[in-house]
């Protein structure tokens, strides 16, 4: 709370979203307010069968949270974490505010929070609503100067699309759990997401390479006036036939489209070319050069900073936003969650004094540059994300301010806004063509004349001055019929490349290309396939698991309406209609669940749609997915979707396939390997000279392992294989040796007590008593000795994930004293991960915030919210019991629920 009075009667209570946005906000107040959080939303619909009030409970839709017998009312709770902060602003009101203004973010949710908060805490006060895009003193004073009421049709908006993502995923999901796997979870744009991402997989298991062979010529000048200039050129055609080029191929045999219009050669074929072309006369056949120009990028939208961010800073989507937020909660930018490229007039003027006074005048256009955007929607702000205030803060002032990734991030705003109101750049392209005998080879330079905006940002690269180097590609100055002297031909050799798949910035574009979605819901979107194994990264690229497959197979069976792209976007279309007041949100949440009328070519809704899915889908059909080798006649082979994982199946063979195994991957030679490790793993090593038992080398789930014992024996013993080691290198006596562990090497003479070499979660250690130590790299827990285990244990403890090894006990951050505890802020380094502390509360530090990240700001924010959850529930000896009883009744609920879709 910021509070710049005495909390007297007649304040004004400001409230607004975050500590952080609280603190900002205060400093430009007088002493007649009072600026106070909500930490985010303070109500919503029931998460859990246990928040759904009483009196509902019985009520045939009550898990929905929705009444969707009764116009969709949706039942709104307060979790118990909130209760805290909520009574902390009711007091305020009634202890003395003679009026509230909510200053609660411009878009929807903002919208929606701040009607939350006054059917919540009805204030007996005026109130009256702020809105504002930037956080400086003269927009805090300008939205004070003239507030409005709520808007009616935003909230309508907010909440019919929170029904709309209730309904769809809560009647959806239980479907893909009974028929799939539990705990997989449906979602509007996510589930198109994952067919995005799976249909591009498709495409790459689809491809069939092809090679093709051409030349690369080395040339040279011969005007004996001027100096001689070599350059290279690349073979086009032989004989009036075009050379093939990538595009040329079908990417699902590997055959040329037009085979009669292109020349294929072949590497004997490429090298009899050269024979042939190498002492003949080479000469100029034709030159072209023409003027070009190119045009600045239009200030930051919200996709186009998550685009861009992840190209050149390498930052996820989540990432992105996050840094973003906290710039514009600090004052440094304007609202970040926006679809416009449009600048407001103060903007522009800041942006064009920045060019004429860094770059000179003919970098200033001669009126400013106007960007239209071509977004229809009342939710978004209507300003690009650009620097804040009326006079740019150039980003070498604010080094000492922010941290690193946040500099960065306001680098590239503030670049962009400023490159957006400069001049074109302006060059010349020239294209020669050089020609010997029946061959040409050609060649294409670029020569910037005027750089223009590219002075100051080029898109995707971090120095803008090499960049402008870089772009030129200079070739000599010839005319046609100018003889050449050839100093080289070399063969050179193509494959043909499958289509890339998805990056975040890649996906970002094409959801916004087709309207699906708002980006400010991407970074969710994308976090939330990652954390539902949908996907997972490989190289930055965005991999599609088996089981993702399986659920698109299902979904574009028996469900295609759901993820149809088109279908999809003109939702979004219809939910923008809904916040500008040209559309019922009642008749629009009717047609999707209940169906747009009888007619036979009517849409169907939602509630029809489920009818009978659970008869009608096969569950082994939607959990096979078949493999097609075009290049072999071998026996069909499929993946199966298992309880443990996928697998591979041909006849009675099977085989497990890796988590990190991307599916384009599996080819017929990786299958057969599979296979064949598997037929492996059924043959033991060896014996255990002890027991007697065989002993197995296995592939699992989670990687390979060593197994005593038949998969049948209730006493099997699995031992997982240490860093580096792979199955083909597992001998029986180090088979032996894994399952030995852990290995006592013998007592501590300090206390008595044995010492074990063990291998964990997190790697090899050793363990005394209560002390832990985690083995350096090299040392192997198979072969570490008595002596060095004492040393290691000598050695000063340190604060690591089991509290034995690793990071010093130092903080790895930190900051000033906190303004409630008035004790230092720190992160430190705990068992279950990284957290903050004031010394009183501890805050876990979300896995998308790193160390440098990590800004005192947003320790306070962290700090606020863990404080207004109240204390952590203390664990039970109950928690495994109530484990298991919480599987069991998940179990009994999804088949409970899914027969309740499929009757009526």
């Amino acid at each position: 709370m910021v509070v710049n009075a005495n909390t007297k009667k007649g304040f004004s209570l400001v409230i607004v979203e975050s500590p952080a946005k609280a603190r900002t906000i205060g400093r430009f107040l007088g002493n007649d307010f009072v600026v106070e959080a909500s930490i985010g939303h303070i109500r919503d619909l029931p998460s859990v069968a246990g928040e759904i009030p009483e009196k509902y409970r019985k009520e045939k839709w009550a898990r929905l949270g929705v009444n969707v017998d009764a116009n969709f009312e949706p039942i709104y709770v307060v979790p118990d974490e909130k209760r805290k902060q909520i009574k902390k602003l009711s007091d305020l009101i009634k202890g003395g505010a003679k009026e509230v203004y909510l200053a609660t973010d411009e878009d929807r949710e903002g919208e929606a929070i701040s009607w939350h908060l006054v059917e919540t805490l009805k204030p007996k006060v005026p109130i009256h609503r702020l809105v504002f895009h930037e956080i400086t003193k003269k927009a805090i004073q300008d939205a004070l100067a003239s507030p409005r009421s709520i808007d009616n049709d935003l909230v309508q908006a907010q909440e019919t699309r929170r029904i709309i993502d209730r309904l769809y995923g809560y009647e959806v999901s239980p479907l893909l759990w009974y028929k799939i796997r539990p705990k997989l979870s449906a979602g509007r744009v996510q589930s198109v997401a994952v067919r995005l991402i799976v249909e591009r997989e498709r495409e790459r298991i689809a491809f069939r390479s092809a090679s093709y062979w051409d030349l690369l010529g080395n040339f040279t000048t011969t005007n004996e006036t001027n100096e001689a200039k070599p350059f290279q050129a690349g073979l086009i055609s032989v004989g009036n036939r075009k050379i093939p080029v990538g595009k040329d191929f079908d990417p699902s045999t590997g055959q040329l489209l037009n085979p009669n219009a292109c020349l294929l050669l072949d590497e004997t074929a490429a090298l009899n070319l050269v024979t042939r072309l190498l002492p003949l006369p080479a000469q100029i056949k034709s030159v072209e050069e023409k003027p070009y120009t190119e045009r600045p990028y239009a200030p930051f939208t919200t996709s186009t900073l998550q685009q861009e961010a992840n190209r050149k800073l390498g930052l996820t989507a989540r990432t992105t936003m996050s840094l973003a937020q906290n710039l514009y909660e600090n004052g440094y930018i304007t609202y970040m969650r926006t679809d416009s490229t449009n600048l407001s007039d103060e903007a522009i003027r800041a942006a064009r004094n920045h060019v004429l006074n860094e770059y000179g005048k003919d970098y200033l256009p001669a009126s400013p540059r106007i960007y239209k955007t071509n977004v229809k929607n009342a939710q978004e702000a209507h300003e690009a994300i650009r620097p804040a205030g009326s006079s740019f803060e150039l980003p070498e002032n604010l080094k000492g301010k922010l941290t690193n990734e946040q500099f960065r991030l306001y680098d590239l705003i503030w670049k962009r806004t400023v490159a957006s109101q400069m001049s074109d750049a302006r060059g010349k392209r020239k294209q020669l063509i050089v020609e010997i005998d029946d061959a040409q080879f050609s060649v294409s330079g670029k020569t910037i004349e005027f750089p223009g905006y590219l002075r100051a940002y080029v898109e995707g690269s971090d120095d803008p001055d090499a960049e402008i180097a870089d772009r030129e590609v200079l070739l000599p100055s010839v005319r046609p019929g100018d003889v050449l002297k050839t100093l080289a031909l070399e063969p050179k050799s193509h494959t043909t490349m499958p289509p890339s798949r998805y990056s975040e910035a890649a996906l970002t574009k094409v959801l916004t290309d087709k309207g699906i979605g708002r980006p400010s819901t991407y970074a969710s979107i994308i976090e939330t396939i990652l954390n539902r194994n949908y996907v997972f990264k490989k190289s930055g690229a965005l991999v599609p698991t088996w089981v993702a497959f399986a659920v698109c197979q299902l979904m574009e069976k028996h469900l295609p309406d759901l993820i149809n792209y088109d279908f999809t976007a003109q939702m979004e279309d219809q939910l923008d209609a809904i916040s500008r007041g040209e559309l019922g949100h009642l008749h629009y949440l009717r047609d999707f669940y209940f169906g747009a009328g009888a007619g036979e070519d009517s849409p169907s809704g939602l509630k029809p749609l489920l009818n009978h899915k659970t008869e009608e889908i096969n569950a082994r059909e939607v959990n096979t997915i078949p493999l097609i080798y075009q290049d072999t006649k071998a026996e069909p082979i499929v993946v199966r979707i298992g309880k443990f994982g996928p697998f591979l199946q041909q006849g009675e063979r099977t085989g497990n396939i890796p988590e990190d195994l991307p599916p384009d991957e599996l080819t017929f030679e990786k299958a057969m390997e599979l296979f064949n490790n598997a037929q492996r793993a059924e043959e033991p090593l060896g014996f255990d000279p002890e027991s007697g038992k065989p002993i197995f080398v296995k592939s699992g789930r989670f990687g390979p392992y060593v197994q005593r014992g038949n998969p049948d024996d209730e006493d099997k013993q699995n031992a997982s294989l240490l860093k580096g080691m792979t199955p083909e290198t597992i001998d029986l006596e180090t088979a032996l040796q894994l399952l030995s562990l852990p290995r006592n090497l013998g007592k501590n003479p300090a206390n008595d007590e044995d010492i074990l070499a063990r291998d964990g979660k997190f790697g090899p250690y050793i363990v005394c008593g209560t002390e832990t130590r985690s083995l350096p790299n090299g040392i192997s827990p198979l072969e570490i000795e008595l002596d060095q285990a004492l040393e290691l244990l000598a050695q000063p403890k340190f604060r690591g994930r089991r509290g034995g090894a690793g990071k010093p006990t130092e903080p790895l951050k930190a900051f000033n004293e906190s303004p409630v505890t008035g004790k230092q802020v720190k992160l430190l380094s705990g068992r279950f991960g990284n957290y903050v502390t004031d010394g009183e509360t501890n805050a876990t530090l979300p896995k998308e915030i790193t160390v440098e990240e990590l800004t005192f700001d947003r320790a306070l924010d962290l700090l606020a919210e863990r404080a207004a959850k109240g204390p952590a529930p203390k664990r039970t000896a109950r928690k495994k019991a109530v484990k298991k009883t919480t599987k069991k009744f998940v179990k009994k609920f999804v088949k409970k629920t899914v027969r309740k879709t499929t009757k009526k």
